[in-house]
C-alpha cells in the first residue's frame, strides 16, 4: 500500500503537465524487452499526462481468448508473430500510450505502423538487471527459438530497439518513480 501512495504522489507532482503531447504525435508507443517496464511505466505515464493506455499483449490475449505462451506452443513462433502483426495493424488509437509485446521490433510492418504519427520510446534495461527481473520465463510468453537463451534474445533484440525508437530511456538501476519521472522530461523536451 505504501508503494501506490507513492506513486500517486509521484503522479501528482507529474500531472501538471497536462495532457500536452509533443506536437504532431498521436500517442507515446513504448518498446523493450520483456521486463523492461513497457506496461507498468506505461499506466503511470498514461496517468501522469492525461491518456489513455492500452497492452498491446493483452489485446492479443482478449483476441485469441488464450495467454500468449498458450498461444505460442500451440501455434508455434511464427504462428505467434502474424497474430501479434495483425493485432498491430488494426491498432488505432489517438491520445493513448501504448505498451507493446517486445517482439513486436520482429515485424517491420507493425513497426511502420506504429511509428505513423506516434513517437516511439525504448525502454532500455541492462542485461544482469533484465535476468533479475524476469522470473517467469516459462509462462511469460516470451518468442525464443528452443535452445535459445534470454541473454540471446537480449543481444538479437537490441539493434531493432535501438532503430525504431525516437527515443531511449535507460532505466537501468532506477525505481519505477525515477523511470517515469525522466521519461516524463524526455517527453516535455521532445515538445
Amino acid at each position: 500500500m505504501l508503494v501506490l501512495v507513492g506513486y500517486v504522489i509521484v503522479l501528482r507532482k507529474l500531472n501538471n503537465w497536462g495532457n500536452q503531447m509533443p506536437k504532431s504525435y498521436k500517442n507515446i508507443v513504448l518498446i523493450g524487452m520483456p521486463g523492461s517496464g513497457k506496461s507498468t511505466i506505461g499506466v503511470l505515464l498514461a496517468k501522469a499526462i492525461g491518456m489513455a493506455f492500452i497492452d498491446t499483449d493483452l489485446l492479443i490475449q482478449q483476441q485469441e481468448n488464450r495467454l500468449l505462451q498458450d498461444i505460442i506452443s500451440e501455434q508455434g513462433i511464427a504462428g505467434f508473430l502474424a497474430i501479434e502483426e495483425a493485432v498491430l495493424l488494426k491498432l488505432e488509437v489517438v491520445n493513448t500510450v501504448v505498451a507493446t509485446g517486445g517482439s513486436v521490433i520482429y515485424s517491420n510492418k507493425a513497426m511502420e505502423h506504429l511509428k505513423r504519427n506516434n513517437l516511439v520510446v525504448y525502454l532500455h534495461v541492462d542485461y544482469p538487471e533484465l535476468e533479475q527481473r524476469i522470473t517467469d520465463m516459462d509462462t511469460r510468453g516470451i518468442v525464443m527459438t528452443k535452445g535459445q537463451k534470454l541473454v540471446d534474445v537480449y543481444n538479437e533484440r537490441i539493434e531493432y530497439y535501438q532503430k525504431y525508437a525516437d527515443l531511449m530511456l535507460d532505466s537501468t538501476g532506477i525505481s519505477i518513480e525515477e523511470t517515469l519521472r525522466r521519461l516524463v522530461s524526455l517527453l516535455k523536451n521532445k515538445n
